[in-house]
């Protein structure tokens, strides 16, 4: 639809990924956390015009070009299969789209070869997932708590899982992968054909992008004498190149880069060995590469 106000207008999630958004947005310095029932929250930018929808329906508004930004779950998208542009996996609320059922009837893990009712809010991925097993199967849709339909309602159900720990409460047992969702921000195509619009959703990317790397790097800093110096940075990560600055006195230098975090279990002992001294490790809250 044409529109001529000159805003980006952006689609939070509600529900169990809103949480993890707000807070990926006030780490950014866009402040939007908004009471329960607040369904457009300020976001202090004038450009910018804020809606809660259900994921479900942010994947649609997206399609439609009512809204020009959006988070929404891949599972989702994938599910509606419609044409968006994905501009950013913020990896958060990892599930997985799994196929179960009750391991009473499992043959040596897999379905019996016979004729099975299958459960799903997820129509499209369901059906194409039988069809691509060549099941014999007759779907049923669900509206919610699929979890509960077997072993009278249904044989197997597809329904996404975080942790597994409802489908085992259930008895359910895990017989197929259909996919991998998170979080992600998608955007309209019009949005992204025009300039000005595309500029905007491209900076706000970034921002995200910025708290989303930081989330995973710390910044360490360590001293060292000149003669080991080398030695030293030979073995730290960094973005780029480490910084190296003279200590006063002509002791040495201090050095700081921006390590994952993943590696300082062993990266630690490794600066020490190689003399590394008064090491500090810090959080940075954003990183812009």
């Amino acid at each position: 639809m044409e529109r001529k106000d000159g805003k980006l207008r952006l689609a939070l999630p509600k529900g169990r990924m809103q949480e993890g958004v707000l807070r990926l947005l006030w780490e950014a310095g866009i402040d939007m956390r908004a009471a329960d029932r607040d369904y457009r929250p300020a976001a202090g930018l004038d450009w910018l015009d804020v809606k809660v929808l259900k994921p479900q329906n942010i994947v649609e508004m997206l399609a439609a070009g009512s809204r020009d930004l959006g988070f929404a779950g891949a599972d989702w998208v994938a599910e509606l299969g419609l044409d968006l542009v994905e501009v950013l996996d913020t990896g958060l609320d990892p599930v997985r789209l799994v196929a179960a059922a009750p391991a009473a009837i499992l043959e040596s893990g897999r379905l019996p070869a016979r004729p099975l009712v299958v459960a799903s809010e997820y129509e499209g991925l369901a059906r194409r997932w039988i069809a691509e097993r060549g099941l014999d199967a007759q779907f049923v849709r669900s509206y919610g708590a699929t979890e509960v339909f077997p072993p009278e309602d249904a044989d197997c159900i597809v329904d996404n899982s975080a942790t597994g720990s409802t489908l085992r409460a259930n008895g359910l047992a895990v017989v197929d992968e259909v996919m991998r969702s998170t979080t992600r921000l998608y955007a309209n195509r019009r949005a992204m054909d025009d300039p000005e619009r595309r500029a905007r959703v491209e900076w706000f990317a970034m921002l995200c992008g910025s708290v989303l790397a930081a989330r995973g790097r710390v910044m360490l800093e360590v001293n060292v004498d000149a003669e080991r110096l080398d030695g030293l940075i030979a073995i730290l990560p960094a973005l780029k190149e480490p910084t190296v600055s003279r200590l006063i006195g002509e002791a040495g230098y201090a050095v700081k880069v921006a390590a994952p975090r993943s590696s300082l279990p062993s990266l630690l002992p490794a600066i020490s060995a190689r003399g590394g001294t008064g090491i500090v490790i810090t959080q940075p809250s954003q990183i812009v590469p």
